[in-house]
């Protein structure tokens, strides 16, 4: 089973037990964290997919740490004036893990039913 959710904007690919990095969300770690954007979710061959989310469906996480990215280095120059800027950025970063994929019985019957 696995499911696509937007987390910060972004689109993952997620499933049970999955460790992965998104924008930061917390600060405090060992929180767990509840995403409902869910856009689609495939159970074992059964695709469904949301107008534009899965209504009932639920992604919880747990925070597992807050880090930095990678260094990004910034370097600006103007040939001939002397000038020269070197900067670098490092984005915040969240470390979580996907506990569970949980979908309403609900939606799970009004899927099929559209599909006939």
């Amino acid at each position: 089973m696995y499911a696509v959710v937007e987390i910060g904007g972004h689109q993952y690919r997620v499933s049970e037990g999955d460790v992965l990095f998104v924008d930061k969300q917390s600060d405090e770690v060992d929180q767990a964290l509840t995403f409902d954007r869910v856009l689609l979710i495939n159970d074992n061959g059964e695709v469904t997919v949301g107008k534009p989310a899965v209504e009932g469906a639920t992604v919880e996480a747990t925070l597992l740490d807050n880090v930095k990215s990678d260094k990004v280095i910034v370097f600006k120059k103007k040939r001939r004036k002397g000038y020269r800027v070197k900067r670098g950025h490092r984005q915040p970063m969240s470390q979580i893990e996907i506990n569970t994929i949980s979908v309403a019985s609900g939606s799970q019957e009004q899927s099929s039913s559209e599909e006939e």
